[in-house]
């Protein structure tokens, strides 16, 4: 195992935490072992996960903290009161406490150029904070398809690539890819329905669904895909370029906040 110890100061990502039970009664917050690997072996920078709930941290703290995001996927919803909806059976189960972080997080971020990468309800939280609405149940929708992760199968069954993505001609996506069209391994049950005003679209499911995002005219890294790029990141040659370009925006990000602090 390499260290990643003697090379100074690495930028420091806050990767958000999901809230879960152990054995059905021991509650914490957690985050997926391929999100730090991503973040430490592709990005370059140091991984460190937030609770994601007001009574420990508050988005002022961790702005100062962090250089840049990682708003990762978690099986819990965004309440659709934050779009102005009301809660149906469909919209499945919440995290409150993560809404009352990261829909903030995401604004200040995008006012003040501060790197995120979004990924699947991360993605979500992005349309949603900046003003844009959800639909509950893609797989319910007329000639969609079922985007939602097999229930059985080994972790590589399930994170397998699924379809490909089309990105926009010379869009952001595009040029960082290298390629019009990608294979992705999408795993989510919601989906975009209308985009915040500032939410461009730039990639797309066979199906129309929306896959990859960007804020328009942000200062800052606000790149975003309903799939999942930090499984094998290392090796995927989609996952690889997007956490790379993703950590080159916190170094960017720590270098200048480091100058101004000089």
């Amino acid at each position: 195992m390499t260290s990643l110890c003697n090379h100074g100061r690495r930028p420091v990502v806050g990767i958000i935490g999901n809230s879960y039970l152990i054995n059905d009664s021991y509650p914490v917050h957690s985050g997926g072992t391929m999100n730090s690997s991503a973040v430490a072996e592709v990005a370059g920078c140091l991984p460190l996960i937030v609770p994601s709930d007001p009574r420990y941290v508050c988005v002022g703290e961790l702005l100062e903290l962090c250089d840049a995001f990682l708003l990762t996927g978690g099986r819990p919803n965004v309440h659709p009161s934050e779009y102005g909806e009301a809660e149906t059976p469909a919209h499945g189960a919440f995290d409150r406490s993560r809404d009352a972080i990261t829909l903030p997080l995401i604004r200040a971020c995008v006012e003040r150029g501060q790197p995120f990468l979004g990924i699947c309800r991360g993605f979500q939280e992005v349309n949603v904070a900046l003003g844009g609405t959800l639909y509950p149940e893609i797989r319910d929708l007329p000639g969609r398809m079922n985007h939602r992760m097999p229930p059985d199968g080994t972790i590589e069954e399930q994170f397998a690539l699924r379809h490909p993505v089309s990105f926009t001609e010379g869009g952001i996506f595009h040029r960082l890819m290298g390629a019009r069209e990608v294979m992705t391994n999408t795993l989510h049950g919601q989906g975009i329905a209308r985009p915040a005003p500032r939410v461009v679209i730039d990639g797309q499911a066979p199906d129309g669904t929306p896959e990859a995002i960007y804020v328009k005219d942000a200062l800052g890294f606000t790149l975003s895909v309903q799939w999942h790029p930090e499984w094998n990141a290392e090796s995927d040659p989609v996952s690889r370029p997007l956490f790379q370009a993703f950590g080159k925006a916190a170094a960017d990000w720590a270098a200048a906040r480091q100058r101004q602090h000089a």
